[in-house]
């Protein structure tokens, strides 16, 4: 057994901490205060073929899996985009490439990868509905046919990315769940084409004001008999269950990155503070009382992101990770919030003012106890799936 990171992941892990460190924390700061993208990241990402990493060496990228793009999400979330926003700048190029890279046609990769590598184009990922969050088998939005198209008719909830997307990973009903046997039958996914859909008024979108992680708004998309060619499909009609299990997995894990990179920052900055202020003439991190839960963080810290290296390396081998996937994606989450609840304990009543990060950082740490699937979702799977206890519902 060998838990050494391979060359390609330390360069990946070397060359994103280049450009984190060209970035302090105000500058993301300022971006989450002035609701605004992170351009200036984005452009250096594109610029050091960060992009495209996930995409294969033959459409332009740098032909790597998702051990080196968990890495890199880590990486920048640990530059001090941090938890809720910065998974967006490396998932979103590479969450697409990894969907084509395995279950798209030829036509769909030669029309999207090369683009994907080179930072020009971006897509997003359409799953959760209004009345369909955690139970995803429930969704409603449906696909049906039209001659050689389908007209697509529903709602999607809290996707992030709508604005600038060119194409989206839209899943649908192509058979409807109540008819459906077994319940995973019937799931289509379609790329969907965002500003040719705008254009035609079949879709739109509204942005969820959000108490956070506002350098990219997530929105409510409404579907109004979109028209898609058949050749838009991923994977096969009524069988799309199985491209969404591969989906899944990998979010979970980037997800659970992201919230690795956002524990580091806000021990980080609960540490600094710790060593600098003086209280009774000694620095409060002398106090064991305010030592030992951060010390009880890092451990955390380290477990999970094993568990995320370990979930990443067997979805590299084609082995099955949902286990581990989804174990690491609660490990993560849980102590990210508690990295960012100790900073904020650290911090006293400091902690309220916006001169520090701390509350961006702790309301960043809580989406990852709720999204993209809630701890008790997580805590259903290993409870049934793994320890083969009786199913509640």
């Amino acid at each position: 057994m060998d838990f050494s990171l391979p060359e390609s992941a330390r360069a990946v892990r070397d060359g994103i901490g280049e450009i984190c460190a060209r970035y302090d924390m105000d500058y993301w700061q300022r971006c989450e205060a002035e609701k605004r993208w992170p351009e200036e990241v984005w452009e250096e990402l594109a610029k050091g073929g960060w992009l495209g990493l996930a995409v294969p060496e033959e459409y332009g990228g740098g032909g790597q899996g998702l051990l080196e793009l968990t890495v890199a999400t880590e990486t920048l979330s640990a530059g001090g985009s941090a938890g809720g926003s910065a998974f967006t700048y490396v998932l979103t190029p590479g969450f697409g490439a990894l969907t084509l890279t395995r279950h798209g046609s030829e036509w769909q990769r030669r029309e999207i990868l090369p683009r994907l590598a080179a930072g020009t184009m971006e897509t997003c990922f359409a799953l959760t509905e209004p009345d369909a969050g955690s139970n995803a088998l429930a969704i409603s939005t449906s696909a049906r046919r039209d001659g050689d198209d389908f007209l697509i008719k529903g709602q999607k909830i809290w996707i992030t990315g709508v604005q600038r997307a060119e194409w989206m990973l839209l899943v649908t009903r192509t058979i409807p769940a109540a008819e459906a046997r077994p319940r995973t039958n019937g799931l289509t996914v379609f790329l969907v084409n965002v500003p040719e859909a705008v254009a035609a008024g079949t879709l739109s979108y509204q942005a969820i004001p959000k108490m956070g992680a506002n350098t990219t708004p997530s929105n409510m998309v409404f579907l109004d008999d979109v028209r898609v060619p058949a050749d838009r499909v991923v994977g096969r009609v009524d069988q799309g269950a199985a491209v969404l299990w591969d989906i899944l997995n990998p979010e979970r894990i980037l997800l659970g990155a992201s919230s690795v990179g956002g524990a580091e920052v806000a021990l980080r900055v609960a540490c600094d503070y710790a060593r600098e202020r003086v209280v009774f003439g000694r620095p409060i991190g002398a106090n064991q009382a305010v030592a030992f839960p951060l010390a009880q963080v890092k451990a955390k810290i380290e477990l999970a992101r094993l568990m995320l290296y370990k979930a990443a390396w067997l979805f590299d081998n084609r082995e099955p990770c949902g286990t581990e996937a989804n174990i690491g994606k609660l490990t993560a989450a849980q102590a990210a919030w508690e990295a960012a609840d100790q900073a904020f304990q650290v911090h006293g009543g400091m902690a309220y003012s916006l001169e520090y990060p701390v509350a961006r950082l702790l309301t960043d740490a809580r989406i990852g106890k709720v999204a993209p699937v809630t701890e008790e979702l997580l805590l259903n799977y290993l409870a049934t799936q793994v320890l083969g206890l009786p199913r509640g519902f």
